[in-house]
């Protein structure tokens, strides 16, 4: 799934630049007049100028492709000597007979530089045949017409061949296991991530000398042959969601039915054993290490875990049914086809604007553009849904807040009204799968609608209702041309949103929370994501932890917010049982559960949570109410009172007091420090890893 989001964006480039600039405009006289800078590229208005011809015309705006494939290759590679080449804390891998209940605590976990090397040379190479593949057809489908030359017939055969070896050879480094989890490997495959891309790049040279050598009477007509390579696309994106959305149900059936069966084991520990068997002391009571703040590629899959007894491990309530994988990765098949249609219908309006001298891009990325309304007003109901359903939260929660406040009256209703809204608004996280599910299925739908249109009729969705009820063309029209105008729309979001999230402290915070979860787990589906801080953070964080507890004999408190939770959990797994004993932690807003515990239970399921705190000194997690994103841990059985303690209040107080002479502020999920409950779990956490010593005797020497 992730090579072919790489050939799409790829082709999308060279739908832009060489089929609608080079191969369209430029071979038009009406649309080669309108853009006086194409005009050297024009046989009409270059009198038949040395770059005119077809093959070398598409042989130069090949430039722009090849660019865009080697800045991803280059920023791929720089972050990933910043981040994967990070090593982890060198430790003995868990006994054969006492198997990790996550395959986070492996000690190769966090350690992908040879599998991003792998991937990174397999994609680049990718765009490297998609752009050549691009060059070279049309050149040899000219060749192979009545009268061709043979010679250049034979090379265009011989370079099929080229790029279907290549094409095989990329598909096969990619499907081939390229690190281990349960080592540290090391080696790294220097030749196949060095030949690789460059020998893709010797057969783009080849290709443009090829595709650019002179052939008399060739001229640009109608499109690039695009409309296959796009279909075949899509058509391999849908069948490859729905494979692993079959192999998810399986996965999560299977895991369901061993969670069924009685576990031993599954109780609760305090960490007693722990606390008794590990030595104390450390200078000045103890050290506390906040929890980093955090960030690499979502991982789009779930792999089974298995408890530490060896049962399956219990999943608990899991996001879609455990489909939450195969949901992200029909989103992202999803965007990158709607992107790729409506750039290319934006650019083509722009180029041909009302002239309709263009043939425009082909027609299934026109019919994807064209489906970008239609989900935009599946996401408006569910929007209306949701917010009607929060409305009615909001009333029911106003008792409620009484309740905890202790009010007798209505109090004022403009403050309990606030409190009860934020509260109701809250678990809107909670129903981000059902967004998500609704979203990846209308997509599935309507993407296939899309090829069906496209495969049908082979015209756009405004010519293929030509003669059809007034009603269904104008629909169609509406909705052709709102497709690519949404695009240029998305674009100036992105941009307004990131200069407020430049300017705007609050906005800021909120792209870094999407971003950290975005970008923390490795790179193990597309190495041209944004990097994966984990790799650095979570190997850090282990040596430090490690090192201060071996070098002291002293234990510690680690104290994470929010995803620093998540790397508090990530690193304390991949301490070795002993200095994990010497760990006790305290969280706060913490989306384990809430999150990751859902959408990748494989990794942060009960069982796994559970196991954690059974093997670090001690836990306490605290949570709010009105946090969106953090909530309990909620283990079973007895361990979660242990873990989780009742939700703070907020506002702190309800009215004016001595305390707090001005109303105090809804927290939501910042500043937990503020609430006193902070600091009287710390000081007991602090407490029990770290006993004070004795008071003196009166009198005694």
């Amino acid at each position: 799934a992730g090579l072919t989001l790489t050939v799409l964006l790829v082709a999308a480039a060279c739908e832009v630049a060489l089929d609608l600039t080079a191969w369209q405009c430029a071979g038009t006289r009406a649309c080669a007049e309108r853009h006086t800078w194409l005009g050297f590229l024009s046989p009409a208005l270059s009198h038949g100028g040395w770059w005119s011809l077809p093959g070398r015309r598409l042989a130069l705006a090949a430039l722009v492709p090849t660019a865009l494939t080697v800045l991803l290759w280059y920023l791929s590679h720089r972050t990933w000597r910043a981040y994967e080449s990070s090593e982890p804390l060198t430790r003995a891998p868990e006994a054969e007979h006492r198997p990790g209940p996550t395959a986070m605590s492996r000690p190769g976990f966090w350690y992908g530089r040879r599998l991003v090397a792998r991937l990174r040379a397999a994609h680049t190479a990718a765009g490297l045949l998609t752009v050549a593949a691009a060059v070279g057809t049309a050149a040899a489908r000219e060749d192979r017409r009545p009268g061709g030359p043979p010679l250049l017939d034979a090379l265009g055969w011989c370079l099929v061949a080229a790029l279907v070896g290549g094409a095989t050879a990329v598909v096969w480094v990619v499907c081939r296991r390229g690190r281990s989890d349960h080592r540290l490997d090391r080696a790294l495959d220097a030749h196949l991530v060095r030949r690789l891309p460059l020998a893709t790049l010797v057969l783009l040279g080849l290709t443009t000398v090829y595709a650019g050598w002179s052939r008399p009477g060739w001229y640009a007509a109608g499109r690039l042959p695009g409309d296959t390579t796009f279909g075949a696309l899509a058509l391999g994106q849908g069948l490859t969601v729905l494979a692993l959305a079959l192999v998810a149900a399986l996965l999560h059936r299977a895991a369901t039915e061993g969670a069924a069966a009685p576990e031993a084991g599954s109780g609760c520990d305090d960490g007693d054993d722990g606390a008794a068997g590990a030595p104390g002391g450390a200078p000045e009571g103890g050290t506390a290490v906040p929890g980093a703040g955090a960030g690499a590629s979502a991982a789009l899959g779930e792999r089974a875990a298995t408890a530490p007894d060896g049962h399956p491990a219990t999943h608990g309530r899991v996001a879609l049914h455990g489909l939450g994988g195969p949901a992200v990765a029909m989103l992202a098949c999803a965007l990158g086809g709607v992107m790729s249609g409506g750039v290319a219908q934006r650019v083509a309006d722009w180029l041909d604007g009302t002239q309709s001298s263009l043939d425009g891009p082909p027609a299934l990325l026109t019919w994807q553009a064209s489906v970008i309304p239609l989900v935009l007003l599946v996401l408006l109901a569910l929007a209306a849904l949701l917010g009607r359903a929060t409305w009615r939260r909001a009333r029911a929660e106003r008792a409620e807040v009484r309740r905890d406040y202790g009010i007798a009256d209505d109090g004022d209703p403009g403050r309990t009204g606030t409190i009860a809204r934020v509260r109701a608004m809250a678990p809107l996280t909670d129903r981000a799968q059902l967004l998500v599910g609704v979203t990846a299925v209308s997509t599935l739908l309507l993407g296939a609608g899309a090829i069906a249109g496209a495969l049908a009729t082979g015209r756009t969705p405004s010519g293929a209702t030509e003669g059809m009820y007034p009603f269904v063309h104008g629909a169609a029209q509406t909705a052709q041309a709102l497709g690519s105008w949404l695009v240029g729309l998305g674009f100036l979001l992105f941009v307004t949103w990131g200069r407020r999230a430049y300017k705007d402290p609050s906005a800021r915070r909120t792209i870094g929370i999407l971003w950290d979860v975005g970008t923390f787990w490795p790179r193990a589906a597309h190495p041209f994501a944004p990097p994966c801080y984990a790799e650095r953070a979570v190997p850090d964080l282990t040596w430090r932890m490690a090192t201060w507890t071996r070098a002291t004999g002293g234990r510690l408190v680690i104290s994470g917010h929010s995803q620093g939770s998540v790397l508090a959990a990530a690193a304390a797994w991949q301490l070795e049982p002993r200095d994990r004993a010497r760990v006790g932690l305290l969280t706060y807003g913490s989306p384990l559960e809430r999150l990751y515990g859902r959408w990748f239970p494989a990794h942060f399921g009960p069982d796994a949570l559970s196991a954690l705190h059974r093997d670090v000194d001690c836990w306490r997690n605290l949570y709010r109410l009105t946090d969106p994103i953090g909530g309990p841990v909620r283990l079973p059985g007895d361990c979660g009172p242990a873990v989780d303690r009742a939700p703070l209040k907020d506002p702190l107080e309800y009215g004016r007091t001595a305390r707090h002479p001005l109303p105090a502020p809804l927290l939501g999920h910042s500043d937990y420090q503020a609430d006193p409950a902070f600091a009287e779990e710390r000081a007991l956490l602090l407490g029990r890893l770290l006993p004070l010593p004795e008071p003196r005797q009166p009198g005694a020497s």
